[in-house]
């Protein structure tokens, strides 16, 4: 029986465990990534390692998300990565750079390579074929000390391309589609792989697009194979060097497939306030639009760019209409200015932003009161543009410039004859925004530099031998890092301040959680399915961790927030019959009695309410290592323990 192309990446990095799906392996990482959101955590973590070197091929510090200095945090932590770069061994992209995702894929992405970034958009190198895992800040640290990257072996799911893209139609609507007939659950414990006769037909950014966004699957990662259309994107890079074909077998068995004919595609929209909220844009009509950002490490590519350009030359974004673009890459807008593309979009009256995540992470450009965004990000989540009551579409970019054109959501195909946009031969290279790392002999001569802001990780303890705490919050289905710890201007800054940015932990859900959890001093939280869905920030636990909270019991977690959940020391638990959910209020004392040697042991788990009378039983599912992880009072003790 032939295997898959994720399979065999997975058999080739293989350090520990089984590959039966559910089961925990252990995979050696050849490359890693930060953003400085999560950046200064992870390297703070790495220093209290205490491992003088990174232990990767090659590990990169990306500055994309705090670029907005209104103050001397962002530019602090921004000095501070700087420093531990130089002198640790790493490769650091400067502010202006680009965003962590497209530049890794132009620079530094090789096929049939692991890597690991502390962004959850990270499984954009499976477009080149990598096998790429978004991952919270600690983990990250320790596979950058040359420590294994484990998760539960996934499914494979085999999606099948066929037919190719009609004019007008983009990547965009091809993830548009898998969201919808998957949902944002629908890629839980699960690979994406895309095989068939349409791969060869898209283009590298194009296959970058799909992976990029199979994160709002839930999905561990996707990828494509590595293929002849690769290794002319890498040769255009001047990297063919590092090319390599990477395919399934011709009899490879997959857990799942779904067919998608690419002929058959017409553009959609992710409508309010989930990606997976997919309609046809067509049947959606001619809503009146606000605002059209254009952008994010989904759609800034240089061929989106050249599309988006080609809609707007000659004519004038519509007076009642916002329009701001903001380029992947140093590379990208330097390649725009030289062929005349930025010209024109800044003559339509495109707003141009600087290359980094900007708007997508509520960055500026938040929308009017209500108002209606295009948007061609990856999350519409609520709130999340920095207003309220925004309403949020993810398009692609062609239907963003239509729509910017118009005023109203507009089909791309009533534009007539689509632009024709061709790969280069050959892109503009000039790293001269990435410094390299201090020689090892010389890495002793330099100083880390920290800023007032800069705090160290939170204070963490064995698990207790039993635990007693009142239900500070219930929540629903659903939950995203976001409301658990908000992005935006006001908040991103104080990244490296867990004390500080605790006090904004769930004020998007109830603005007294805080305050309830420093008056009890410890706490439980009850919640829905799909808890912790979204970004991989692990301020998402390590907030809630410094507020007191002892364990977390929902119906299901997402992938990478139950992963930093117990790299913090929190117990990650969930209900065994999820109508169980119901039989617990907000405000009620709960018990987890003789906890420890339950867990320890792996004996069932009773939640005690002391506040009814009910005993809940309580599934576990932990692997012997993440046991004692949890014992040990989280990855970083377990690590220190471990030498």
């Amino acid at each position: 029986m032939g295997m898959t192309l994720a399979q065999k990446l997975i058999k080739a990095h293989l350090v520990s465990g089984e590959m039966t799906p559910g089961s925990e392996i252990g995979l050696k990482i050849d490359q890693t990534l930060t953003q400085d959101a999560t950046g200064t955590m992870a390297y703070l973590e790495f220093e209290a390692m205490g491992v003088p070197r990174v232990k990767t091929e090659r590990s990169v510090a990306y500055i994309d998300h705090n670029t907005l200095q209104t103050g001397f945090e962002n530019a602090d932590d921004h000095r501070y990565i700087q420093s531990v770069c130089k002198k640790h061994g790493l490769y650091f992209s400067r502010p202006g750079n680009g965003i962590c995702h497209q530049v890794h894929l132009e620079r530094f992405g090789i096929p049939g390579k692991t890597l690991i970034g502390s962004d959850s958009h990270t499984p954009t190198g499976g477009g080149i074929g990598m096998l790429a895992f978004g991952a919270g800040g600690l983990d990250v640290a320790v596979a950058m000390g040359g420590g294994t990257y484990y998760i539960s072996m996934p499914k494979i799911v085999r999606v099948n391309l066929t037919g190719r893209l009609q004019p007008w139609v983009a990547a965009k609507d091809v993830i548009l589609e898998v969201l919808r007939r998957l949902s944002v659950k629908g890629g839980v414990g699960k690979i994406i792989e895309y095989t068939g006769e349409g791969v060869a037909s898209l283009s590298v950014p194009e296959r970058a697009t799909i992976t990029n966004m199979g994160a709002e699957l839930g999905a561990s990662t996707s990828v494509f194979p590595s293929d002849d259309v690769t290794r002319a994107f890498m040769k255009a890079q001047g990297r063919e060097k590092d090319w390599a074909p990477f395919t399934a077998d011709a009899d490879a068995v997959y857990d799942e497939t779904l067919e998608i004919d690419l002929s058959a595609l017409r553009p959609l929209a992710a409508c309010p306030h989930s990606p997976d909220n997919v309609k046809a844009v067509e049947d959606l009509g001619a809503i009146k639009v606000d605002q059209c950002c254009i952008g994010s490490c989904t759609n800034s590519s240089l061929s989106d760019m050249l599309k988006v350009a080609a809609v707007l030359k000659g004519k004038t974004v519509h007076p009642d209409v916002s329009l701001s673009i903001a380029p992947g890459s140093k590379q990208v807008y330097n390649m725009l200015a030289e062929n005349g593309a930025l010209g024109d979009l800044i003559a339509a009256g495109a707003r141009i932003l600087e290359c980094a995540c900007g708007p997508c992470i509520g960055m500026g450009q938040s929308p009017n009161s209500a108002g209606i965004s295009l948007r061609t990000f990856n999350r519409n989540f609520e709130g999340r543009s920095g207003t309220a009551d925004g309403q949020v579409y993810l398009v692609s970019p062609e239907t963003a410039a239509a729509s910017a054109l118009t005023g109203v959501l507009t089909d791309p195909r009533t534009l007539g004859g689509a632009p024709e946009i061709h790969m280069p031969a050959s892109f503009l290279i000039n790293d001269n925004m990435i410094i390299p790392p201090a020689d090892e002999k010389d890495m002793d001569q330099v100083d880390i530099l920290r800023g007032p802001n800069i705090k160290p990780f939170p204070k963490t303890a064995p698990l207790a031998e039993s635990i007693e705490a009142k239900a500070l919050l219930k929540v629903g289905d659903n939950i995203t890092t976001d409301h658990i710890m908000p992005a935006g201007a006001k908040i991103l800054p104080l990244r490296s301040n867990i004390p500080t940015i605790s006090e904004h932990c769930f004020v998007r859900c109830d603005p007294e959680f805080p305050a309830r959890c420093k008056a009890e001093g410890a706490g439980i939280i009850i919640g829905g399915a799909n808890y912790g869905q979204g970004s991989s920030r692990e301020h998402a636990a390590l907030a809630p961790l410094y507020l007191g909270i002892k364990a977390v019991i929902v119906k299901s977690f997402a992938r990478i927030h139950i992963a930093n959940l117990i790299n913090a020391g929190i117990l990650p638990l969930t209900f065994r019959n999820e109508a169980d959910y119901d039989r617990v209020s907000e405000g009620d004392t709960l018990a987890l009695p003789d906890i420890r040697r339950r867990i320890a042991e792996g004996g069932e788990v009773m939640l005690v309410n002391e506040t009814t009378g009910d005993e809940i039983p309580l599934n576990t599912g932990f692997s012997q290592r993440q046991i004692d992880m949890l014992l040990a009072g989280g990855l970083l003790d377990y690590t220190r323990n471990q030498g």
